[in-house]
């Protein structure tokens, strides 16, 4: 997210480049990154796998995914060919010190050819168990020396609990600079929830209202209608708590909730982040079922198609205590947000694939229209929506045209595509952008990871301690479990629906778009 960036010569060296996540979002984003000229002149992407393949096999292998995933459809040959020329690979095993010997003499060659010293990105798209392998091998071939031009770049899940977070904390910066150490999370990456800094800190209209005084809760939704798909070993020993509620929906809730930054100097931003994720309440174990729920979704259907409940997926246990549904009610104990609930859910197997923001206002202090104005009346709320669209929505009451008094609900509504008319990046084309450019702003520092887990270890660990007796809890194709309905009705709320969903109801709809110079 960098405002001022100084690029220069860029090697990204991909560790298990011959993986999925190269081949679906790595190299799609580079390519996207190439054509619209972003990448410096001068870049190479050296691939590392285990697997033997020649250097022309493996650029069709990676044409193939970017054929298959490119926001821009299939490749041009010219275009194509330019880019790949770009590419090279090595096969080599993640634990051969010679071969990080010889990485290092290609690597110091290509800067003599280029009489340049360039940024070095070393993504390592390999499982977690390896990620000290890579590290100490790294070192003892001596490319962790550079602390301004090298950059190590490690995926989530980032540990599995607070101990593993804080142990893999220890590998990295044994061999690694807390600044050279880039922990990604792509839901930062999206345009939308980017926007959210600029949303709330470049106007006015917003800050003095964003507060306990005018807001009633918070909800955030990561909804999926998807299951586990080819990921059932994964999954099965991670569930959503620690796939999504400890990284991605503690960081929106970080967005919403954290202070004015003083400026957007990378360290700045994320200590408020890790400001907010401290003053959240902890939540002692005996109360853990008042501000927790889990579900496990059974058989169902979704778009007219039968799906197995999750037991009956591949590669997970026919008895799998696992929760493919978590839902968290937080506190932020500060003087902004004091006994304010935020309301965090996440699941698999959902009515829809939906993930936004709503912020509901607190009523008028007083209201003077005669009930009969008011009979359709609803809250304000502001609604910052992240996929499938990416926009921002506010929802409030105006007159119904006629010769009578009534209130009705309008909604005004941004979206970047109409609003804009330009493509929007990928998530990972903006993140791997900031690492040519060396901006760590959208990525998480060592004590935010940490402090994340902290969030969730008491849920976690009561979970753990009771196995769940009514698995499944609720059918494919639903919004998950009666009792995360409960956990909002004993405040007096429910969970809202989907305001892209909403908009298909009769609500009148005020489209919003760029304003002229």
């Amino acid at each position: 997210m960098a405002t001022n960036p100084a690029g220069g010569p860029a090697i990204f060296v991909i560790f298990g480049a011959g993986g999925d996540l190269a081949w679906r979002k790595l190299i799609p984003a580079l390519y996207h990154l190439f054509l619209d000229k972003w990448l410096p002149e001068k870049f190479l992407i050296l691939g590392q796998g285990h697997r033997h393949m020649s250097e022309a096999e493996f650029r069709q292998h990676l044409r193939q995914g970017v054929d298959k995933f490119s926001r821009r459809g299939k490749t041009a040959d010219e275009k194509w060919d330019l880019y790949a020329s770009h590419i090279s690979f090595i096969t080599s095993e993640l634990d051969d010190s010679q071969s990080y010997s010889q990485l290092a003499k290609m690597l110091a060659a290509r800067d003599k050819e280029w009489n340049v010293r360039a940024n070095r990105v070393f993504y390592l798209a390999v499982p977690p168990r390896l990620i000290g392998t890579v590290t100490r091998e790294l070192a003892k071939a001596r490319l962790n020396q550079d602390r301004q031009r090298t950059r190590i770049v490690v995926e989530k899940p980032f540990g599995q609990d607070l101990a593993s977070a804080r142990e893999l904390n220890r590998v990295l910066t044994a061999d690694f600079a807390e600044s050279q150490i880039f922990r990604i999370d792509h839901y930062l990456g999206k345009e939308t929830v980017q926007n959210i800094l600029a949303f709330r800190f470049a106007n006015t209209l917003f800050e003095p209202v964003w507060n306990r005084r005018y807001i009633d809760h918070v909800q955030i939704t990561v909804a999926e209608e998807v299951g586990v798909e080819n990921r059932g070993h994964y999954y099965d020993g991670t569930g959503a708590l620690r796939d999504m509620m400890q990284n991605h929906l503690c960081q929106l809730l970080c967005l919403i909730a954290m202070e004015p930054p003083l400026s957007f100097n990378a360290d700045e931003v994320r200590n408020k982040k890790v400001d907010v994720l401290r003053a959240i309440r902890p939540i002692p174990p005996e109360e853990v079922h008042h501000f927790a729920v889990r579900g496990q979704y059974g058989g169902g259907w979704i778009e007219g198609q039968q799906v197995p409940a999750y037991r009956n997926e591949v590669s997970v246990a026919p008895d799998s205590a696992t929760e493919t549904f978590a839902a968290m009610k937080l506190f932020v104990d500060n003087w902004r947000w004091q006994d304010v609930p935020f309301y965090l859910r996440t699941g698999k197997r959902l009515q829809a694939r939906i993930s936004e923001i709503s912020i509901q206002f607190k009523p008028v202090p007083h209201q003077s229209f005669p009930a009969t104005a008011v009979q359709d009346w609803r809250p304000n709320r502001l609604i910052i929506a992240i996929q499938p669209e990416e926009g921002i929505l506010l929802r409030f009451e105006a007159k119904y045209p006629g010769p009578t008094m009534r209130l009705s609900p309008v909604i005004m509504q941004f979206y970047y595509r109409e609003a804009f008319r330009t493509r929007l990046p990928e998530a990972y084309e903006t993140l791997l952008l900031d690492l040519v450019w060396g901006d760590a702003t959208l990525f998480m520092r060592a004590d935010q990871a940490e402090a994340a887990w902290t969030v969730v270890t008491p849920v976690m660990e009561a979970w753990e301690a009771a196995r769940p007796m009514e698995f499944p809890n609720y059918q494919a194709g639903t919004w998950g479990p009666e009792a995360a309905d409960d956990m909002l009705a004993r405040d007096g709320h429910h969970w809202v629906m989907p305001t892209f969903l909403q908009c298909q109801e009769e609500i009148p709809v005020c489209r919003v778009t760029m304003a002229p110079s």
